[in-house]
């Protein structure tokens, strides 16, 4: 993504400060409402609670992105479907409502589930159709299963609200929930010891810096947490504890790798590039917390 030659060099700084302000002041205002249940939680369970607080931010920063880049991010849209533009700023509003539902408390679930239902479309109408076109393709693959994981963390923190424990098909809705953040786990974690040179975290196409000293070895690491945490949720072997403990890894990978190679870019494509990196580890941390709320203690 290039905006600067669509819009000139004086435009390029907005596509790049109005995503990490959203993101930054929703993080800050979760933090803030959720100080109460964090304050009563007791030791890993104080990192679940801050789940919501990172999918907040993330959003926040991907729904702006959608709304100050939206010529560029309405060419994922697919071709067969009207109104481009308009749907990339719908989704832009929808993932602010969500970011803003997290934040405030207020509507969980039915910002939950809907949530997980357009991640769910975002896999059946664009990644899945793009994946089976390029079968060869990796990332292609791993793009679906990253967004199918968050669509299954939004499902289970739906799932997961108090006031709905006894609802029917709860328990049904988890187990579709942690099929579909187990799953990708696995699959992450086999990209991971297969390429242990790419960055840690979601296998995209970015290769782990010089800067970090033995770069395989990170990989490797994070490709057996990946594939131990996702067997361990999908058997349900200590799955909360499994959850838990790859959100805080994510958040590591998140605050020691990402946010540095962001801090250290030094052009506007190399820092729109590094800023989404961050928000998407973050999201993903967010989502394996998320997925730690549905399952028993």
């Amino acid at each position: 993504m290039e905006p600067e030659r669509e819009y000139g060099a004086g435009m390029v700084r907005p596509y790049i400060l109005w995503p990490a302000l959203t993101g930054t002041s929703a993080f800050l205002g979760g933090l803030v409402t959720v100080r109460r249940s964090w304050s009563a939680a007791h030791g890993l369970e104080k990192l679940v609670a801050l789940g919501p607080v990172f999918v907040a931010a993330a959003l926040a920063a991907f729904g702006a992105e959608h709304m100050v880049l939206a010529p560029f991010v309405s060419r994922v849209v697919p071709a067969w479907m009207p109104a481009r533009l308009f749907w990339t700023y719908f989704v832009g509003a929808a993932l602010f409502a969500a970011a803003l539902s997290l934040i405030l408390r207020r509507s969980v679930r039915l910002a939950a589930t809907l949530l997980g239902v357009m991640f769910v479309l975002f896999v059946v109408l664009i990644h899945a159709p793009n994946a089976a076109a390029h079968p060869g393709d990796r990332f292609a693959w791993a793009v679906a299963l990253r967004d199918l994981a968050f669509g299954g963390g939004a499902l289970a923190l739906a799932a997961a609200q108090k006031e709905d424990q006894r609802a029917h098909g709860t328990r049904g809705l988890v187990l579709a929930a942690t099929l579909m953040v187990a799953i990708p786990l696995l699959f992450f974690g086999i990209e991971h010891l297969l390429h242990p040179e790419f960055a840690p975290g979601v296998p995209l196409p970015k290769m782990t810096p010089a800067w970090v000293p033995i770069r395989a070895f990170w990989g490797y690491s994070t490709g057996v947490a990946l594939l131990a945490a996702g067997g361990a949720i999908l058997i349900n072997a200590r799955a909360r504890t499994a959850a838990t403990l790859l959100g805080l890894l994510f958040l590591l990978l998140t605050v020691l790798l990402y946010a540095p190679i962001l801090a250290t870019a030094a052009q506007s494509s190399e820092m729109i590039e590094g800023l989404n990196y961050v928000a998407d580890t973050l999201l993903f941390a967010g989502t394996v917390l998320l997925l730690a709320t549905a399952l028993p203690r």
